[in-house]
């Protein structure tokens, strides 16, 4: 999963500009992706995550509020803001085992955030997997 660490990095990126430039444009974001990402697959991934954190973003926003006790989507750190809604959408619409997603949201944190950001991608996160990935898989 090393290798989607980047996708995600980027994809961070976008979402992050996104917020303080909503009118960006989706070609300049895929510009941008192809622009750092050389391999094709990758760059499928990261648009992925960047385009359908866009898509769901008022329900993502629900959410990590509902999860988020005692905050506001406002009172959040920008790049904590953004993790969050990336780690929730990979949790809520894709098969990445649930401890990947938590894993690879708490690197971003730890690399681009505050010194507590990664508790607090953490933990939020944790309450937003749904029960059935938590169970094991049955042979």
């Amino acid at each position: 999963m090393a290798r989607r660490r980047r996708a995600r990095e980027v994809a961070l990126q976008m979402l992050f500009q996104r917020d303080f430039n909503p009118e960006i444009a989706a070609h300049a974001v895929r510009s941008m992706i192809e622009e750092q990402i050389p391999e094709e697959a990758l760059r499928q991934f990261a648009w992925q995550l960047f385009a359908g954190v866009i898509e769901t973003r008022p329900m993502l926003d629900e959410q990590i509020e509902a999860a988020a006790k005692n905050w506001t989507l406002k009172r959040m750190a920008p790049i904590d803001r953004n993790i969050l809604r990336m780690g929730t959408w990979e949790l809520l619409f894709t098969d990445t085992p649930h401890q990947v997603v938590i894993d690879e949201a708490v690197e971003l944190a730890k690399r681009y955030g505050t010194a507590q950001s990664s508790q607090f991608v953490n933990g939020i996160l944790d309450r937003l997997v749904p029960s059935e990935r938590r169970r094991p898989k049955t042979p």
